[in-house]
């Protein structure tokens, strides 16, 4: 099983960006895909983006042109820029990871295997 700890999150205001990171470690993730999920006060688990590293990335519709995933070359660090961001994006945000020899990206959360703790993003009007 292996351990995700992301970082990154913080509170800023409308229009401002940041830049979500995910550790990843004890077991081997550059040959899987990783992903983000939030979850806003009261609401579901929401998927945000993944990545796979053959096939590209897939991104929810409410954040499609405003946030970019991506991974450093050994695969092991995964990154969220969050531009433009708008209140409707405070959430807690999660690092995924899928299960060994699963490369496609996925929007599902039962699709992943590991979890990190969480990192809280506040946007203010």
């Amino acid at each position: 099983q292996g351990q995700l700890v992301e970082s990154g999150g913080g509170s800023v205001q409308a229009g401002a960006s940041l830049r979500l990171t995910c550790v990843a470690s004890g077991r081997t993730f550059s040959r899987i895909a990783m992903g983000w999920f939030r979850q806003a006060p009261g609401k579901e688990l929401d998927f945000v983006a993944s990545h796979s590293p053959i096939k590209g990335a897939l991104y929810a519709d409410t954040v499609k042109d405003r946030f970019t995933i991506s991974r450093d070359d050994a695969g092991n660090t995964l990154y969220l820029q969050m531009n433009s961001l708008k209140p409707d994006d405070t959430a807690v945000y999660y690092c995924a990871a899928r299960g060994p020899v699963s490369f496609y990206a996925s929007d599902w959360r039962d699709d992943y295997a590991d979890w990190g703790q969480g990192t809280q993003v506040t946007v203010s009007a």
